[in-house]
Order: structure tokens, then C-alpha cells, then sequence
């Protein structure tokens, strides 16, 4: 059983659909704000909360939550994307193709498919980039882990020339022929990038955990992106990491992790709700929520 939590009280007591997001821990995510937002926005009568569900109880939560006919599904962190797989009737391909799902959704006859979000979440900021006249052509990514498969992928996808540098060479060269075999894809020591380098990249995104809060810091020299390129932190906490700093501070463009989380809930929330969120100028005012500059 998963432990008391605001997601449990909602599925005993609410007539109205739902949906949560699972993970040990959970206290920290921020969705439950997302989602709720928008469910105000629009008007939709509807939950979304949170559940702590440890990997042993995985496999009964998911159970008990295919028997609810209000449960809509669930966003799904750390450590259950991989494991919440063999609970499931089908994997979407992208999902299959990162090796991971990150968003369950119910069906009418209580069918659950598991879905992908963050590569199409990563890449929203990145859209009117590649759309324009001069799109960023060669991507240095960061980190050899889950997140970066997703980002690695969904760079791949839109035709970019990918290099990817982690503590672990292999680990990373491994990555890159699994999800583009054939491809030239090159491997390198994150190391080397701590030294100044030539402005070879037009996009780098770190997909690592380091310079996180409670993690190492990143060392990155930012020389090695091109003058008025990007660069894309998919952390969180803290938002404005100091690579995003060195890259306001030098004029390349800088992109936070809260890019990435509010574009990955748009796409499950039109899942779960069958609605699309607010968005646009309604992004400023969810921020403020998300950095505690305005209530909920």
C-alpha cells in the first residue's frame, strides 16, 4: 500500500477525475502546482496530487489505481520509470525508444499506456530555434544518465550533430550507438570541457545532476559555446544555476529547467484532462508560483 498522502485522500473521497504524480521521495515535485493551475485556469473539475509509492507497493498501486474509473493516470519519477513498466498494457515508441516512461495514462476500459514527455518537453524551448534562419546545428550534452537519453534523443530526432561527454566515456559512446546506430556520433570526457575550448557548439545542455542542489558543482568552461548560443540547464533547484549564470553574463542565450518540467506537463496534461493548458503569458504568472514569488 502506498503511504497516506493528499493523492490518497482525493482517490477515496473525490467524484471527480484525477490524477498524481508518484515517486519515493515526493514531497519535492513541483506538478501537483502545474497541474493545478491549470485546472483553475481552465475550469476543470478535477484533481491532481501526489502519491508516495515505494518500490515495493509499485506493483499493487498500480492495481488498485486501474480499478478507479475516476484515476485519469500518473506522472512517474524517480526510481519507478523503468519499473513501472512490465505493470503496463503498452509502450508508446517513443517511450520505448528512450526506455523509460515517465506519464501512465488510463483508457476507458482501464487499458494503461505508458508515455515519454520529457523529449518533447526538452525540445519546446528549443522549437522557434530550429525553426529559424540560422538553427543551432551541433549540440554538447552533458551527462550520460536517464535525462539525457530523453534529451540526446529528441536532439537526434530533430536532425542535430550530438556530442555527448560524461565521467564514464563508454557509458555515454554505449548511449549514443543504442539510440543512433550507424550514426557519427561522438563520445567524450566531460573533463576536457572544464578547460577553455574554441566556441565548437551552438547548443550545450547540461543533463547531469551536477550542480544540483546536494550534487557537485558543474566545472564548464563556457567558451566552448559558440557567441550568441544556447545554453539549456534542465536542473531545477537551483533554477539559476551558475552555467546559466556564465551564460547570461557572457550574452549567450540561457534556458532553466523550468522550460523543460512545464513543457513535459503540458503534453500529459492534455492526456489526462483532454484539454490544453494555458499558456503563453499564463507561463509567467505559473513561474512566480513555481519560485515562491506568488501564492498557489
Amino acid at each position: 500500500m502506498t503511504t497516506p498522502d493528499v493523492s490518497d485522500t482525493l482517490a477515496q473521497s473525490s467524484t471527480q477525475p484525477y490524477a498524481e504524480v508518484i515517486g519515493d521521495p515526493i514531497a519535492q515535485s513541483k506538478s501537483p502546482a502545474i497541474h493545478g493551475y491549470w485546472l483553475r485556469g481552465l475550469g476543470i473539475a478535477g484533481d491532481y496530487g501526489r502519491a508516495h509509492v515505494r518500490g515495493a507497493d509499485l506493483q499493487a498501486y498500480i492495481a488498485t489505481r486501474r480499478a478507479d474509473a475516476n484515476w485519469r493516470g500518473c506522472n512517474v519519477t524517480m526510481p519507478h520509470k523503468l519499473a513501472v513498466m512490465p505493470y503496463l498494457d503498452h509502450i508508446d515508441p517513443l517511450a520505448a525508444k528512450v526506455g523509460a516512461v515517465n506519464t501512465v495514462v488510463r483508457g476507458a476500459n482501464g487499458r494503461l499506456t505508458g508515455y515519454n514527455t520529457d523529449v518533447p518537453g526538452f525540445m519546446e524551448p528549443l522549437l522557434p530555434m530550429l525553426a529559424s534562419p540560422t538553427p543551432p546545428r551541433r549540440a554538447l550534452v552533458l551527462g550520460a544518465g536517464g535525462a539525457a537519453r530523453a534529451v540526446v534523443l529528441g536532439l537526434i530526432q530533430a536532425g542535430l550533430k550530438v556530442t555527448l561527454a560524461a565521467r564514464d566515456v563508454a557509458k555515454a559512446q554505449a548511449m549514443l550507438d543504442d539510440l543512433a546506430p550507424g550514426d557519427p556520433l561522438l563520445a567524450a570526457d566531460m573533463a576536457r570541457f572544464a578547460r577553455p575550448g574554441g566556441g565548437a557548439f551552438d547548443l550545450v545542455v547540461n543533463a547531469s545532476p551536477l550542480g544540483m542542489v546536494g550534487n557537485p558543482p558543474l566545472a564548464f568552461d563556457i567558451s566552448h559555446v559558440a557567441p550568441g548560443g544556447v545554453v539549456y540547464d534542465i536542473v531545477t533547484a537551483p533554477l539559476e544555476t551558475p552555467l546559466l549564470q556564465a551564460a547570461r553574463a557572457s550574452g549567450r542565450v540561457a534556458i532553466d529547467g523550468l522550460s523543460m518540467l512545464i513543457g513535459q506537463a503540458d503534453v500529459a496534461f492534455v492526456h489526462f484532462f483532454g484539454a490544453q493548458p494555458p499558456r503563453g503569458g499564463a507561463d509567467d504568472a505559473l513561474r512566480a508560483i513555481l519560485t515562491g514569488a506568488a501564492p498557489q
